[in-house]
C-alpha cells in the first residue's frame, strides 16, 4: 500500500507517550518511598506492578489484534492508561499506585504489540528497519525528557506555585502540598485523554499480517517451547529488561543513600542522562552493526556495561554521576541485538515467538524488586549487585548464540560484490 506518513507520525508520538509514562519511576521512588513510608521491597513492588502487566498482557493482545484490529486495541490500550493515570492522580495511596501502575502497564503492553504491524504497513516495509529505529530513538528522547518535566514541576510547586504559570497554578489546586511529583500524573492523565481523542477521530489502514507474523495457536507456542533456545532468548530479554529497570530504579535512591544528592534534581538528571545516553548509544550501535558481528559487539557492550556499573557501585559520587549514565549508553545495542540474534534463530512462527520474547519483560518486574529484597537485608549497594548476574547471561548469549542469518556487514558486501 501507498505509504501513510500521517500514521507514521502518529505511530512515532504513541512511542514517545508509552516512553513519557513508562520509565519515569525511576525519580518517583525516593519521593514515593518517603511519602508513603516504605521499605525497598515494597518500593520495588512498584515496577513489579507495571511490568508483571506486559506479563499477562503481551500474548492475549496478539489475539486481540487480529480479532479487532490495531484502532480499536490502540484505543482501548489508552483509556485503561488513562483510568490508570486519574486513579493515581485523585488517590495517593500504595495501594492505587500499584493498581495504577498495573493498569497503565497494561495499556502500555497492548500498545506495544499493535502499533508494530502497523509501522510497517504505513511506513512501507522497506523502510521498517528505519522506521524502527527511528522510533527507538523518539522512545529514548521521552525517556530523557520525562524526568526533566518531573523535576521542572517539583521544583515549582515547591517553591512559589501563586507566581507559577496556569499549568503550576492548577497543578498546585489539585495536587496535595506534601505531595508535589503526583502532579506528573495529572499530566499523564491529560496526555492519554488527548491520545483517546486523536485515535479516536482517525481513520487507519488496514494491516494484513503475514503468516509468521500472527500470533498462533496455543499449538505452537507448546512446540516453541520444546526449543531450548527459544527458552534461553526468553531469559535473554527477561535479563536485559531486568538490568536496564534495575539501574534505572534505583539510580537516584542509591545517589541519595550513598552520596546525598537530591533526588528531585541531581537523582532525576542523572536518570534522564542514562536514558539519554541509551539513545545516543543506538546511533554508534547501528554503525558497528555494519561493521562487527552482532555477537561480538553484544560481548564488547556488556562488558564495558559491567565495568561502567562497577564504577557507578563503589566509585566516590562524582564518578557514579557518570557511570550510572554509561551504563545506559552500553545497554543501548542489547535489546536490538537480542531479539534479533533470536528471531534469527528459528526458521517460522516469529508472530508467536515474538509474544514469547516480550512476555520477557517481566523482568522490569522481577529485578528490581530482589533489588529491593536484597537492598533492604545487606543495603543497597549489595543489592545492585544482582545485576552482575542479569548482565553476566547477556554476556554469555555472545558466546552461545548460534543464529541462521547473521547481520550483514560491509565486509559481507564487500566480499559478495568480488564473487
Amino acid at each position: 500500500m501507498k505509504r501513510n506518513y500521517f500514521i507514521v507520525g502518529l505511530i512515532l508520538l504513541i512511542f514517545f507517550v508509552i516512553s513519557f509514562l513508562t520509565n519515569i519511576l525511576g525519580p518517583l521512588i525516593p519521593d514515593i518511598i518517603d511519602s508513603f513510608s516504605l521499605s525497598l521491597t515494597l518500593a520495588g513492588l512498584l515496577p513489579f506492578s507495571f511490568f508483571i502487566a506486559y506479563g499477562v498482557m503481551s500474548i492475549p493482545a496478539g489475539f486481540l489484534v487480529d480479532k479487532y484490529k490495531e484502532k480499536k486495541v490502540i484505543f482501548a490500550a489508552f483509556v485503561i492508561a488513562f483510568i490508570g493515570a486519574l486513579l493515581f492522580a485523585t488517590t495517593s495511596n500504595f495501594p492505587a499506585a500499584m493498581a495504577s501502575l498495573f493498569l497503565i502497564g497494561l495499556g502500555m503492553a497492548m500498545l506495544q504489540v499493535a502499533i508494530n504491524p502497523l509501522l510497517r504497513v504505513a511506513g512501507g516495509e522497506e523502510h521498517f528497519a528505519f522506521n524502527s529505529v527511528l522510533a527507538q530513538l523518539i522512545f529514548g528522547l521521552a525517556s530523557f525528557i520525562s524526568p526533566q518535566v518531573f523535576t521542572y514541576l517539583v521544583t515549582n510547586l515547591k517553591d512559589d506555585p501563586e507566581r507559577g504559570n496556569i499549568v503550576i497554578r492548577t497543578l498546585a489546586k489539585l495536587v496535595p502540598a506534601d505531595l508535589p511529583w503526583i502532579s506528573l500524573y495529572w499530566v499523564f492523565t491529560v496526555i492519554t485523554l488527548v491520545m483517546i481523542l486523536i485515535i479516536a477521530s482517525i481513520r487507519f489502514p488496514k494491516v494484513e499480517l503475514k503468516e509468521d507474523e500472527r500470533a498462533g495457536a496455543r499449538e505452537s507456542y507448546a512446540e516453541l517451547f520444546k526449543n531450548k533456545f527459544v527458552i534461553l532468548y526468553f531469559f535473554g530479554i527477561f535479563t536485559y529488561v531486568g538490568s536496564e529497570q534495575g539501574v534505572a530504579n534505583w539510580i537516584s535512591k542509591f545517589l541519595a543513600t550513598y552520596h546525598g544528592y537530591d533526588p528531585q534534581t541531581v537523582g532525576a538528571d542523572t536518570v534522564s542522562y542514562f536514558w539519554g545516553l541509551l539513545t545516543a548509544g543506538c546511533l554508534l550501535g547501528l554503525l558497528m552493526l555494519k561493521i562487527f558481528d552482532s555477537r561480538k559487539i553484544l560481548i564488547w557492550f556488556t562488558g564495558a556495561s559491567l565495568i561502567s556499573l562497577t564504577l557507578a557501585l563503589f566509585g566516590p559520587g562524582k564518578v557514579a554521576l557518570v557511570a550510572f549514565p554509561m551504563v545506559g549508553f552500553f545497554a543501548s545495542v542489547m535489546w536490538s541485538v537480542i531479539f534479533s540474534l533470536a528471531l534469527n534463530s528459528v526458521k517460522t512462527q516469529h508472530g508467536s515467538f515474538s509474544g514469547i520474547l516480550c512476555t520477557g519483560i517481566i523482568g522490569g518486574a522481577i529485578v528490581p524488586l530482589i533489588i529491593g529484597w536484597l537492598g533492604d537485608m545487606f543495603g543497597l549497594r549489595l543489592g545492585m549487585t544482582f545485576l552482575y548476574l542479569t548482565l553476566g547471561f547477556i554476556l554469555s548469549i555472545g558466546f552461545w548464540s548460534k543464529p541462521l542469518i547473521t547481520n550483514v556487514t560491509f565486509r559481507d558486501k564487500k566480499k559478495s560484490a568480488t564473487t
